[in-house]
């Protein structure tokens, strides 16, 4: 299944539409608008559900139910990611028209460590059959965590990356536009800019521990694994701006996403034996309701009580 031209046609494709998106569109630093975000992440969106189309096609219906399923589960995770970048860029004090380039290059570091993750997972669950009652009882935990931690608000100006960064690199307090590094009477200092950067890495890191064993869950084949994730990552820039404005309005997501690791924890441990067409159901009423239910509670709040209720993930 994993020829070498499915993986070289796929890093062609993402290439194509990255060099469109940074090179041609946005080449100059701006706050996208509504109209933009929406623009970009309906393209990412059918250029994924086009992807689905092709696996179906070519790879059968039952592995096109796993992408559609691992697509859909890491998309869902990467919305909450989401919640977290706008707590960082908030506690960095970063303008909203710089954010889009620490986004872009901070995603493109996160395609190379999910890659080299997913492999070191499919390898090591294909060595060690066991390692799975691992991941599961891990997703559990994650998922029994996330639940509990929902209204614990991150601080991310006090890691101690950080606080190691600040004593062995040359600092300046001052941003200088949209430059991660600047000089200073001759001498090159990192910007304010450059460790939102590593922080944004940081954070998808932490995602893509909880993330990545979950698709797992629904398929060994590192092609499917690692597409779903990067079809779902590379659409976090867009699905930021597009939900900047609204994210009081998706109180209870934390819950549905606590609810989703939960289940396929279970379904990892093989405690669940449940065919993954009717797992992709369930992932998607799970998803369906807390959204839903989000909504109709925004709708019923105040439009300061809504904007104060925006999630927190737990990391």
């Amino acid at each position: 299944m994993n020829h070498p031209m499915m993986w070289i046609g796929f890093t062609v494709l993402v290439l194509i539409v990255l060099v469109l998106d940074l090179g041609l569109l946005n080449r100059r630093a701006h706050e996208p608008s509504f109209r933009e975000a929406a623009m970009w992440s309906s393209i990412w969106i059918s250029i994924a559900v086009l992807f689905g189309g092709w696996v179906f096609v070519k790879l059968g219906a039952q592995t096109g139910i796993q992408f559609t399923t691992a697509y859909l589960i890491e998309l869902s995770l990467s919305v909450d990611n989401v919640f977290l970048f706008a707590v960082i860029f908030s506690q960095f004090s970063v303008e909203r028209r710089h954010q889009h380039r620490v986004l872009f290059w901070g995603i493109l570091g996160a395609v190379a460590m999910r890659g080299a993750m997913i492999a070191a997972g499919t390898a090591l669950i294909s060595a060690f059959h066991w390692i799975t009652i691992v991941f599961g009882v891990f997703l559990m935990f994650t998922g029994v965590r996330m639940f509990l931690h929902r209204h614990r608000e991150a601080d991310v100006t006090d890691m101690a990356v950080l606080r190691w960064l600040k004593a062995h690199l040359r600092l300046t307090d001052q941003f200088d536009g949209q430059r991660f590094f600047t000089v200073i009477d001759g001498i090159r200092h990192a910007t304010p800019l450059f460790l939102v950067l590593i922080i944004v890495e940081l954070t998808d890191l932490m995602f893509a521990v909880d993330s990545i064993p979950a698709v797992l869950a629904i398929s060994r084949d590192p092609f499917i694994v690692f597409t779903s994730n990067v079809f779902a990552i590379l659409g976090l820039r867009s699905f930021y701006f597009l939900l900047a404005g609204v994210m009081g309005m998706f109180e209870y997501l934390s819950i549905g996403l606590a609810a989703v690791l939960i289940y396929v924890g279970f379904k990892m441990l093989g405690i669940l034996d449940i065919p993954t067409p009717v797992s992709l159901g369930i992932i998607v009423a799970i998803l369906g309701i807390s959204i839903a239910a989000s909504v109709i509670k925004a709708r019923r709040s105040t439009p300061t009580e809504a904007s104060e209720a925006i999630p927190h993930h737990s990391g």
